[in-house]
């Protein structure tokens, strides 16, 4: 298919760069950030735009894949000008509607994972979801998915709200712990590396446990004596307590539940 990339950042670059290697042709890149579109432009061999009103027409999909808060402005610049090709946005919590009114064929190619424009990945491993106006749009965002992914999905925006809340939790959020881990690790002058088997393994742990059983530490087991030793280290550190603190609430709640519900089902 002939493709025309709204966007030229993290996600379009890897996902534009496994779509040439499907054999798709890019005919151009747009981008507000001519670094960012030059950039992108060279590993896909297309020329690129910075201005929405030279966005060549004749491609078979144009994919948008920018920010929530300017994807609305761009569909109602650029849509409109490229007839009946399909338009798809990337984005986890943008409903499809944003193109109504704009495209006359719309949906979303929504592939959950974080991406890096200098880490490669391997998108036959990526779950791509998507949702399309009509059954024949549709058809040709399964067409480009499976191109890439062996792993296609059909979801509803009102679903993909929560699929991506919780991508965050599994992805953003953990990664935010990691950095907090970081700063706890420098006040002994200790590299995060030494973080990594242990990350690595708790990694392991819930592709073969679900996470509830597989949840180790004080705050699963109520050791207030080791929670409040530890949020004493964090007595400089008032946004770090308040994280700790509700983690472990959170933790030790779903491990009531948990335990509640064993103890319900050896009643039965």
């Amino acid at each position: 298919m002939r493709v025309v990339w709204i966007g030229a950042g993290n996600l379009a670059t890897r996902l534009g760069l496994a779509l040439k290697r499907a054999g798709h042709e890019t005919l151009q890149v747009f981008s507000r950030t001519e670094a960012s579109a030059v950039a992108l432009a060279e590993q896909l061999d297309c020329p690129f735009t910075c201005r929405t009103e030279e966005v060549l027409p004749g491609a078979d999909v144009y994919l948008f894949a920018v920010k929530d808060s300017v994807l609305e402005e761009l569909a109602g610049h650029i849509a409109p000008k490229v007839g009946d090709a399909l338009c798809l946005h990337t984005a986890g919590s943008m409903p499809m509607d944003v193109f109504c009114g704009h495209a006359a064929r719309y949906g979303v190619l929504y592939p959950m994972q974080t991406f890096s424009k200098h880490t490669s990945v391997d998108f036959r491993e990526i779950p791509v979801f998507l949702e399309a106006s009509d059954v024949s749009a549709y058809g040709l965002a399964e067409e480009l998915a499976r191109s890439v992914s062996g792993n296609v999905r059909a979801m509803s925006s009102a679903d993909r709200r929560y699929l991506h809340l919780a991508a965050v939790f599994a992805c953003n959020f953990v990664n935010h712990c990691y950095a907090l881990s970081e700063e706890v690790l420098r006040k002994i002058d200790a590299p995060f590396e030494v973080m990594r088997p242990l990350i690595d393994e708790t990694a392991r742990k819930v592709r073969q446990t679900p996470p509830r059983e597989a949840q180790t530490g004080p705050a699963v087991r109520y050791d207030r004596n080791v929670m409040d030793r530890q949020l004493a280290l964090l007595e400089d550190e008032p946004d770090m307590q308040a994280i700790y603190e509700a983690m472990s609430r959170s933790i030790r709640r779903l491990a009531w539940e948990e335990k509640k519900k064993e103890t319900d089902d050896d009643k039965l």
